[in-house]
């Protein structure tokens, strides 16, 4: 290794150790910041409680804090009653009060206030911490009923799939919301293809942040032929290729034959050893989904069907849709 190589490799290792430390520091302060506002929180639910506090203590006790710590900012009487709040909503579960603890005030806020159960709550507590998620993604999931579709609908995985990956449940949707990509009706499999590519950030964080994009038309050769993939990704927890097939109308059971021709040559000719078989998805507009589990039933490939849509879903009918499938689960109301 040459002079200039050897240090920009000490620059890089430099940077990445920079960056981890700047990244613990943050989590460090950030967890002591939610201690701090939990502590808070018990207080003033505590006083509310045993000696009636009420809007006017929590005001004062707001002037105070700007008074005699003028640089301190965050302690409004608005933000002081959200920190009751926050003690309150968690203060029974202290698997979710932790979950809650490690995520910043925004997250915490945007949860409690927006969520109606503790399901809910760690639902979105868990995805945040596992992908890492911003503010505004966190609310576009929420928009997105994340949760409610999830519930609903668990994703149609072949036979294959799930004992290759056991885990998988995690790592797909029987639904993927699509609306930022502002496609018209009707549209090509082209058109959704470029549009796909031109969203790709926006894309994988709705596929998840292990999704890594490989390529697009991404060519197999296979004899004298040239075969093209859609959309090629690879994931990082399940160590596979994956391979996404697009059509832009009804799901059909003959569909699955080019998808698990592109598997197989995948496996046969890119996949590294080290690496677990590829898996396959057909993403499609709309499914029949007892003509799904009839095509994947017997299928040998690692595959799946999901659908796409290109609207927000309406997060209230699937909110009463849940509602009623817990009803029925637990014979009677909830």
């Amino acid at each position: 290794m040459n002079k200039l190589n050897s240090t920009e490799t000490t620059f890089r290792e430099l940077l990445i150790q920079i960056q981890q430390t700047r990244q613990k520091v943050f989590t460090h302060a950030n967890t002591t910041l939610m201690e701090l506002y939990w502590h808070i929180g018990h207080t003033i639910s505590d006083k509310v409680q045993r000696e009636a506090w009420g809007k006017g203590v929590v005001s004062e006790l707001a002037r105070y804090i700007a008074q005699h710590a003028p640089e301190v900012k965050g302690f409004s009487d608005k933000n002081l009653w959200r920190m009751k709040q926050f003690y309150e909503t968690y203060k029974g579960d202290e698997q979710l009060s932790a979950l809650a603890r490690v995520l910043p005030w925004t997250h915490n806020t945007t949860i409690f206030s927006r969520c109606k159960s503790p399901e809910e709550r760690r639902f979105y507590l868990a995805l945040c911490q596992q992908e890492k998620y911003s503010s505004r993604e966190l609310e576009r999931q929420i928009d997105a009923a994340s949760f409610e579709r999830a519930s609903l609908n668990p994703p149609k995985l072949s036979a294959a799939l799930r004992v290759i990956q056991p885990a998988v449940d995690e790592a797909f949707k029987d639904h993927y919301v699509l609306e930022f990509l502002g496609l018209p009706d009707p549209h090509s499999e082209n058109d959704l293809k470029r549009a796909l590519v031109r969203h790709m950030k926006a894309f994988v964080l709705e596929l998840g942040k292990d999704f890594l994009f490989v390529s697009e038309e991404y060519r197999l050769q296979v004899g004298n032929q040239d075969f093209y993939i859609d959309l090629l990704f690879y994931h990082r927890n399940l160590s596979a290729l994956v391979a996404f097939e697009l059509k832009i109308g009804q799901f059909k059971p003959e569909h699955m034959g080019q998808l698990n021709f592109h598997l197989e040559a995948l496996d046969r000719d890119v996949k590294k050893p080290h690496e677990n078989p590829s898996i396959g998805v057909l993403l499609c507009r709309d499914k029949d989904d007892e003509v799904v589990e009839y095509a994947l039933s017997r299928n040998l490939s690692p595959a799946l069907v999901a659908q796409y849509q290109l609207q927000l879903p309406d997060k209230k009918l699937l909110r009463s849709k849940l509602h009623e499938l817990l009803a029925q689960e637990w014979g009677g109301e909830v």
